[in-house]
């Protein structure tokens, strides 16, 4: 089974400097129909302008995970940390028991792109914390690479559920293919570009949930950056 969730359908929030779509329930736009899936809560798709961001704000009880698209993302929290975030840097941010932070465009002038995806936990209460890692092109090209695990596998960011997260970067023309286990579910998302999902055509910002499907293909119609979650429930 494949649903796609088209880029149009998605909930929609622009307060000017803030120009948000959410695949799921956020902040004012609640659907009942898409409240997440699985593990998987929240995917939002932000352009931020320059000088602009998120005063600081508190989380609790989430994996917050965010990948940038174009431009860079300055990052501060209670626990100390503070950090830009570039093309091909992800950062984890585990909320746990309760944490403040706010995060802005680190340009004056120029905006950033990117997605900011949020992931249940395993449990509530874990110590709040912060990992961010950087991929190169080289690393995404043509290929699924483990961005983020449960066991931190190959390198990537330690996340505390049973979801692995790939990033790619495809070439338009070329392929890949990814076995599913049985019982897990897959979440296919579109940053950038235009490809095929064993067949069905997704373009920038649609997602697809998989399920029972034993096997999935991946065919970039033209170049793409796709992400991908394997999840457990």
């Amino acid at each position: 089974m494949i649903k796609v969730r088209h880029a149009e359908e998605r909930g929609a929030a622009n307060f000017g400097w803030l120009d948000s779509k959410h695949s799921f329930s956020f902040g004012h736009y609640h659907d009942p129909e898409h409240m997440g899936f699985g593990p998987l809560r929240v995917i939002n798709e932000d352009k931020v302008l320059g000088g602009q961001g998120f005063d600081t704000h508190g989380h609790k009880d989430m994996e917050i995970v965010s990948y940038v698209l174009d431009g860079a993302l300055e990052h501060k929290d209670s626990i100390g940390t503070g950090s830009v975030i570039r093309p091909g840097d992800v950062q984890r941010m585990t909320a746990g028991s309760g944490i403040r932070h706010s995060e802005f465009n680190h340009s004056d002038t120029d905006p950033v792109h990117f997605l900011q995806i949020w992931v249940m936990p395993e449990r509530d209460g874990l110590e709040p914390g912060y990992e961010q890692k950087s991929f190169s092109n080289e690393d995404r090209s043509d290929t699924l690479k483990l961005l983020a695990s449960r066991g931190g596998d190959e390198g990537s960011l330690t996340i505390h559920q049973d979801v692995n997260l790939y990033g790619a970067l495809l070439g338009e023309g070329n392929e890949l293919t990814q076995a599913v286990q049985p019982g897990r579910k897959v979440w296919v998302q579109v940053a950038r570009g235009s490809a095929t999902l064993n067949g069905e055509q997704l373009y920038p910002g649609d997602g697809a949930a998989v399920a029972d499907e034993a096997q999935i293909t991946l065919s970039a119609t033209s170049d793409a950056e796709l992400l991908l979650f394997d999840m457990g429930q």
